[in-house]
């Protein structure tokens, strides 16, 4: 493979080793894209050094005033290993190929702590997508000493690959901190300021992705039905068919429902027209979905207009539209200037209006709203309104709305990219000779279809990464999945609590620790905006599991129960300075159920007496089993420590799905 003589700088393909023999002498060693300025190299340990040269080339690395020597091997690639030293920095790194006179420079290093954070849109989910305001994020951004890098989403099934295929060290500040992943930002701060050392983080997350993706070919031998996926991708030919399948027909169906969309056909004006006529239009709430009002679902293009009185106070000055989220994609009009779009459902709704749009008076507002399938609209509960510093106007209410075009549902794509083993080669393999802490983990919803199997697949893939970083059980914290969806008056059974309890069960493996997330989701987003508690979580279980502190970093943990007539009385581990049902001065804690043999779960009477939780209801006088916050979204959960980290949900028996 032809390596750069810069650094950072590799190719993005494979050459076959005849081409490589043939390849010109290399006058510098080429390095890694993660090794280069800016970086921040873990304190006090041997920290590899390594790259690419001519074979048999001497290399010598420099580094805080010592030198160290290697040889690169016969496919040209050599090792180094080097003494990091006490944390601090900036520092600068020469090395040194053959008679070379002229050393490559890596610049502006900091030693401190290195942590890989990894898994899917919620440890990918930017800080610009969980702080609206730039001055939120401002207040946060000033840490020279923290770095991100952000591996670039690739996936490939043929090899683990050599190199990453871009990506650079980035100190926060006020003009990158939006790119940064909030949950390890927030993680990172915690971290950088009770240490008081530099922090480095290694973004690899993908947004959808399922653990198999993210483990090596030899581990997937023991999942057989993930491992011959993976055998089936490794057929170029097949990927580029599927994906042109893909594109066309997507394209297509964008291409003809913007084609018979009448409100951009308009004879008169488009819908988004400051004034037309809207006698004839249909009204209904917002937020809402058009298929309560319809009575069926309905998939392509709709329009929303509303005549929005604005008072003088809110003109002459930029002003903030909050939309809540919109399912799919969406373009805004006021007044009849485009404002903005957002393409998928996702991301929340923060748009900026510029200063000379809003009028004193009447203005007029356009939604142009695209489904491709399911029930489209606006996503309830959401905020939906229109503001200035001191002004606010509630967006909520009557719209008049029109069809513009029907359309078949639209498959969605076939997301190549989370086939297993894809992204362990191209986001993983890469960066495993980098010296590390450990690594955090925000993972899991892409798994709740097989929740069972999670307990197997999880913990093999820890021991994965652990047996590539070759650094023993270097610490793997995580994050339980978040209560979502709808809650229920019943109760119930769910795929999402066997998964919680998969990574609960995750803690048997050494090394890792889990920071339980039941009271900071949202029922109506799968990826909730309070990533700081996430973060702050992570890392109380870091200064416990890599730092060797005594505290308490955990919320109370299921370890036992007894039966005593019609009384359990459950025990915990982790209740810190005792255990408190919050918001419940009388100690009651809700949302457990209890059942006998017959296997009936009803709601129970439960209460906190000292370092237990007590549990009985008059319906089973003869209670096997007991279960707390077990469903998708128990939102009434309130079992804490005095410490303020919430209980993590479980089940004391092991009955089948119901």
């Amino acid at each position: 493979m032809e390596r750069s003589k810069l650094p950072r700088i590799t190719p993005s393909v494979l050459i076959p080793i005849l081409i490589l023999l043939a390849l010109p002498v290399l006058a510098q060693p080429g390095l890694p894209r993660i090794l280069s300025d800016g970086m921040v190299l873990q304190r006090d340990q041997e920290v590899r050094i390594w790259g690419w040269d001519d074979p048999g080339s001497r290399v010598e690395v420099s580094f805080r005033h010592e030198t160290f020597t290697g040889k690169a091997d016969d496919s040209g690639r050599w090792t180094v290993a080097i003494i990091s030293g006490e944390a601090g920095g900036p520092f600068e790194m020469e090395m040194r190929s053959g008679d070379q006179p002229e050393p490559v420079t890596i610049r502006d290093i900091l030693v401190g702590e290195v942590w890989v954070a990894s898994g899917q849109s919620n440890m990918e989910l930017r800080l610009d997508l969980v702080h609206p305001n730039r001055e939120d994020r401002y207040a946060i951004a000033n840490y020279p000493g923290i770095r991100h890098f952000e591996v670039p989403n690739r996936y490939d099934f043929q090899n683990p690959r050599e190199d990453l295929s871009g990506g650079q060290w980035v100190a926060s500040c006020s003009s990158s901190i939006h790119r940064f992943s909030a949950a390890a930002h927030y993680f990172a701060i915690h971290i950088h300021e009770h240490l008081g050392v530099p922090v480095g983080i290694i973004n690899t997350s993908m947004g959808g992705s399922p653990a198999e993706s993210w483990m090596s070919e030899e581990a997937l031998k023991a999942f057989p039905v993930h491992y011959e996926e993976a055998q089936l991708f490794k057929d170029d030919a097949l990927i580029r068919q599927i994906e042109q399948e893909d594109r066309e027909r997507i394209n297509a169906w964008h291409e003809k429902v913007t084609a018979e969309d009448a409100g951009y056909r308009a004879s008169d004006a488009p819908w988004h027209a400051r004034e037309i006529d809207v006698t004839g239009w249909d009204t209904m709430t917002v937020p809402g979905y058009w298929a309560d009002d319809i009575g069926r679902e309905v998939n392509g293009v709709f329009w929303f207009r509303k005549e929005v009185e604005v008072p003088g106070s809110m003109t002459g000055q930029p002003a903030r539209l909050d939309l809540g989220r919109i399912v799919d994609a969406d373009s805004i009009f006021i007044n009849g200037v485009f404002v903005g779009n957002t393409t998928y459902q996702y991301p929340p709704r923060w748009y900026d209006v510029p200063d000379g749009i809003l009028e004193d008076g009447v203005n007029t507002f356009a939604i142009r709203v695209v489904n491709e399938r399911g029930r489209g609209g606006f996503v309830l509960d959401k905020p939906f309104e229109l503001s200035t510093p001191n002004d606010t106007i509630d967006l909520r209410g009557t719209w008049h709305y029109r069809m513009g075009a029907e359309m078949p549902p639209l498959e969605g794509p076939t997301f190549i990219r989370w086939k297993p083993l894809g992204l362990f080669n191209a986001m993983i393999a890469p960066i495993v000779d980098y010296r590390i802490r450990g690594a955090i983990w925000y993972q899991g919803e892409s798994n709740t279809g097989r929740p069972d199997e999670y307990s197997e697949l999880f913990p093999a893939m820890i021991a994965d990464w652990r047996n590539h970083w070759h650094q023993g059980e270097f610490p793997f914290l995580y994050v339980q999945l978040a209560n979502y969806m709808e809650s229920s008056d019943r109760p119930q059974d769910s795929n999402w609590a066997r998964l919680r309890e998969s990574q609960l069960k995750t803690l048997s493996v050494p090394g890792t620790g889990m920071a339980v997330a039941i009271d900071i989701g949202e029922w109506n987003d799968i990826h909730p905006l309070n990533k700081w508690d996430v973060g702050d979580r992570l890392a109380l279980a870091a200064r416990h599991v890599a730092y060797g502190e005594d505290l308490v970093w955990s919320g109370p943990l299921y370890e036992e129960m007894a039966v005593s007539g019609d009384t359990v009385r459950i025990s915990f581990t982790h209740t810190g300075s005792g255990l408190k049902a919050d918001g419940n001065d009388a100690g009651k804690v809700r949302h457990v159920t209890i059942a006998g043999e017959e296997r009936k779960f009803v709601w129970a009477e439960a209460w906190v007496e000292g370092d237990h939780m007590l549990v009985r209801s008059d319906e089973v006088p003869d209670p096997v089993a007991v279960r707390y916050a077990w469903s998708d979204n128990p939102d009434s959960a309130n079992l804490y420590n005095r410490e303020g980290l919430p209980a993590s949900p479980f089940r004391t028996d092991d009955w089948d799905l119901e």
